[in-house]
């Protein structure tokens, strides 16, 4: 694994994640969709920065947003030439336990019915498939696989 360092996102950063999500994504999201979510207070925007080197260079990120009954993982971006090194699981695992304490939200997500490598990923982490959105993609009107994980329940609690 990278050796990272994982903080919370701001507004400096969205240079570097527009840089990882064109590289990504063939639709990305724009920058107002990212400044957006930044500005949320009810959003956890974290990334990863290389822990070596001068520069801390963002190697990845993950967008959630907070609602009724979930977090929403809207976003999750590595950059291509760092994939296979954990930095997904890290950022996601970091969620989990940024989250830990509520125990009504549980987490929700979609991805791309070809997109192998991330259903497996999701999968390690417990999350489950739970349904299909029809053409969710805009790109080639692709499905998105909608995917569960239940509330993280915090182990040793008085």
């Amino acid at each position: 694994m990278t050796t990272i360092e994982l903080r919370r996102l701001g507004l400096g950063d969205l240079r570097e994640i527009e840089e990882i999500e064109r590289r990504c994504y063939p639709t990305p999201w724009s920058r107002s969709m990212f400044a957006g979510e930044l500005a949320k207070p009810s959003s956890i925007c974290l990334g990863a920065f290389e822990a070596e080197g001068e520069d801390g260079a963002l190697v990845g990120y993950v967008i959630n947003s907070r609602y009724v009954d979930a977090w929403h993982v809207m976003n999750v971006a590595v950059d291509p030439d760092r994939h296979g090194r954990g930095i997904a699981t890290a950022l996601l695992e970091r969620l989990f336990e940024l989250t830990a304490d509520d125990e009504r939200r549980g987490y929700t997500l979609e991805v791309r019915v070809s997109n192998a490598t991330a259903i497996s990923l999701y999968e390690r982490l417990a999350f489950e498939a739970r349904g299909i959105r029809r053409g969710y993609y805009t790109d080639n009107r692709e499905d998105a696989l909608i995917m569960w994980k239940d509330p993280v329940a915090r182990s040793g609690r008085e």
